[in-house]
């Protein structure tokens, strides 16, 4: 089993970071028990989650239609078209509690089959959903998202693998899993670390990933962070670009981007000249995790307990 190289961990963040490779693998060795429940190649797919949650609904939803296994949408839960015509909607939720899927799941009962993926299977959202998958064994203590998240995109990643060749270019998850223990313990990139801000692109499915690490930023450690898809950062937001900044990219970047980027005076991350070297954009996340991390401590705050932030979001009813 693998063990992270680390000092002691000051947060439970810092801990559950280190933690997905190996539960990466464990999600990937587990895929082939919830071939049933998770999507079937050719079926029409929703996938549903609110914060990162949505995000890594973003992210499979792009990668499942770059493999061609079918036509998948991807929805925060209060922008779903219950209207809308699916084989099955998947529903990705760590809490299991949130008003805005279970309030959704009770409209759809009975009309669209709907697997949750959550860390607690006796949870309101599980109570409402057809078949349940939980993932206990990558729950968190901390307020913030890491390593559940992850998993979860780990195991459907997995089931993409299953059910047929994945998009060229996009690696087998135990790949990433191998990437993933190079960026629990590598160093942090030196122009990040100094940015007052930073933006994070992506393409295709990794753009789920840049969203999600700008979030990161946001809830840890309150940065200055925004996220686009990569080909649309010229057409207005390399505005922001400039020296004491940075443009973190996962994946590939698009030809040329990196130039225009350096004519700013900004700071680039990409993998084509990463001293890491080319990560998975999935292990790339896990050091923007750790970023958020440091830059937390730095500033004195607790990364475990983010400012106006609590584990699930609960809604009161003021409909009167």
């Amino acid at each position: 089993m693998y063990t992270p190289l680390e000092p002691e961990y000051t947060s439970h963040t810092a801990r559950e970071i280190a933690t997905q490779p190996d539960l990466w693998r464990k999600a990937a060795a587990s895929a082939h028990r919830y071939g049933a429940v998770l999507p079937r190649r050719g079926e029409r797919v929703a996938v549903v989650g609110c914060g990162t949650s949505w995000f890594m609904a973003l992210a499979y939803a792009a990668l499942r239609e770059e493999a061609g296994q079918g036509e998948t949408d991807a929805f925060a839960a209060s922008l779903f078209p219950v209207g809308r015509r699916y084989d099955r909607v998947v529903v990705l939720s760590r809490s299991g509690t949130t008003t805005e899927l279970v309030d959704l799941l009770a409209r759809l009962k009975g009309r669209t089959p709907v697997t949750a993926v959550t860390a607690d299977a006796t949870t309101p959202v599980a109570a409402v959903s057809d078949a349940v998958i939980e993932l206990a064994y990558a729950d968190e203590e901390s307020v913030v998202q890491t390593r559940f998240a992850t998993t979860e995109l780990a195991l459907l990643r997995a089931h993409l693998e299953n059910e047929g060749p994945l998009p060229r270019g996009v690696r087998p998850i135990a790949q990433a899993a191998a990437d993933a223990e190079l960026a629990v313990t590598a160093a942090l990139p030196e122009g990040m670390l100094a940015a007052e801000q930073i933006t994070f692109l992506g393409d295709g499915w990794t753009y789920g990933l840049a969203l999600e690490a700008g979030l990161k930023m946001r809830e840890a450690c309150g940065a200055w962070t925004e996220a686009y898809p990569a080909m649309e950062y010229r057409h207005g937001p390399i505005s922001i670009a400039g020296p004491g900044r940075g443009t973190w990219i996962f994946g590939r970047p698009p030809h040329g981007l990196t130039y225009d980027v350096d004519r700013t005076g900004g700071n680039c991350l990409a993998e084509s000249g990463d001293a890491v070297g080319d990560l998975d954009p999935l292990a790339d996340l896990v050091r923007a995790q750790r970023l958020a991390v440091h830059l937390a401590e730095a500033r004195g705050l607790d990364p475990d307990r983010p400012r106006a932030l609590s584990r699930s979001v609960l809604l009161a009813d003021d409909r009167g």
